[in-house]
């Protein structure tokens, strides 16, 4: 922590990251969690970002009808995570995860005391997992994945990662390649287990007014083609817009929807926007105004999502550069023609089952502005590519269910995790 100070003081001050609740980050419980249904058996889910926020959502909703006596807790690391948990959960059961010291990990097992503490994806905290255990509490992770930029360095290390993995009761996997990771690295094998991915489950976010405006202002302008490029990262953004100005000399009436992964590089895109004389407007300063041959560029939170609703195509970011690419199910959902670069090793399981489906398209940066052409100037190629995208998600469905059966295994014998008389197990 020490050596790496100068490093987060910088984040801190150019960036603002890290200070909203810094106490709580320390180990300053909220007075709202304390006071929130006192007595009622604590589950702890710890859910980084917003993307983990999304996937836990229809395993809290399941576990809190399943099981009614409980209280359902959530903490993220990142202040978009947070926003999102804040508005899905109630301010009341969301806070900020603690850093991976004793003294600010204590208090939070002292006020909650989790019978249960779930941990989506691949948080291995150790003294949080040691502390937890030490508590009383049952630890599963669940939507566990293992990617290959991180599996190396896991197994390199994977003396010392046994005895933090040792502490975890269960670890519920996306895929059999995850399952098989995690024992090589440590894992009990008895423990682990493979139920899917509880992000297909995710169920397709209402619209928010935005939406709604868009749609209008678009079919009043006669805009489009749309393409929505969502979760882009640095370097990305050249590429597209480049792309974006090919399309715009066979379609002058072409909107691009451009939200970067972090909105606070909105400043920086918006100086890259102004350089390559590109006609924009950030999303917080729209005011219905045509943005036909132009770029909304999102500095919100919370409204991609349904944003991709309104694409012919959609562009997942995060892989045309070596990032690992992000999530793709989102489009996926809205049934639009999806296309993404070449690095997708941090979802190669989604991508891989969506190009066995012929249900994305996968280019790399020389490829991208024929490629995107190609599908603009045709209807029924880009139709086709977002049916198949909205079977493929049909097909794996169903890892929540798995996942709430499995933790209630787990919790067999506590009494709070009784079902109560009425209460369906499988809707």
């Amino acid at each position: 922590m020490l050596v790496s100070l100068p490093f987060w003081l910088y984040q801190m001050a150019r960036h603002g990251k890290y200070l909203a609740g810094f106490a709580e980050r320390w180990g300053g419980v909220p007075t709202r969690i304390r006071t929130e249904r006192q007595g009622a058996p604590v589950v702890w889910i710890h859910a980084v970002s917003v993307g983990e926020v999304l996937a836990v959502a229809g395993l809290v909703a399941e576990l809190e009808r399943r099981h009614p006596r409980i209280r359902v807790v959530i903490s993220t690391t990142t202040d978009t995570g947070q926003a999102l948990a804040r508005k899905k959960f109630g301010e009341g059961n969301v806070f900020y995860f603690p850093v991976d010291f004793a003294f600010a990990i204590r208090p939070y097992l002292s006020v909650l005391r989790p019978r249960l503490v779930v941990i989506a994806e691949t948080e291995f905290w150790p003294n949080f997992l040691r502390l937890a255990k030490m508590s009383g509490a049952r630890i599963a992770i669940v939507n566990a994945r293992i990617s290959d930029r991180s599996f190396p360095n896991y197994h390199r290390f994977r003396g010392l990662l046994r005895r933090v993995l040792n502490a975890a009761d269960l670890f519920l996997t996306q895929g059999e390649t995850d399952a098989e990771r995690l024992r090589e690295i440590g894992a009990k094998p008895q423990r682990v287990q493979v139920v899917g991915n509880l992000k297909y489950d995710q169920a397709p976010p209402a619209d928010p007014p935005i939406v709604d405006k868009l749609k209008i202002a678009l079919h009043r302008d006669a805009a489009g083609p749309v393409l929505v490029c969502g979760s882009t990262v640095e370097g990305e953004e050249p590429l597209l817009l480049r792309a974006f100005g090919n399309v715009l000399v066979q379609h002058p009436r072409a909107v691009m929807i451009l939200a970067p992964r972090h909105p606070e590089r909105g400043g920086e895109v918006e100086t890259l926007l102004r350089e390559m004389k590109i006609a924009y407007v950030r999303r917080s300063k729209w005011q219905g105004e045509s943005l036909s041959g132009g770029v909304l560029l999102v500095d919100s939170i919370g409204e991609l999502a349904a944003m991709y609703g309104l694409a012919d195509v959609a562009f997942v970011g995060g892989s045309l550069v070596a990032r690992g690419g992000h999530n793709i199910i989102e489009p996926a959902q809205h049934g639009v023609a999806i296309m993404v670069g070449n690095h997708t090793e941090n979802f190669r399981d989604i991508v891989n089952l969506f190009r066995d489906h012929d249900a994305v398209k996968v280019v790399g940066p020389a490829e991208l502005p024929l490629e995107l052409l190609d599908l603009l100037g045709d209807e029924a190629k880009r139709h086709g590519l977002g049916k198949r995208a909205t079977e493929t998600m049909r097909t794996q469905t169903g890892a929540t269910q798995r996942t709430v059966d499995a933790l209630g295994e787990l919790m067999k014998g506590d009494p709070a995790w009784e079902i109560p008389d009425g209460v369906e197990t499988r809707p």
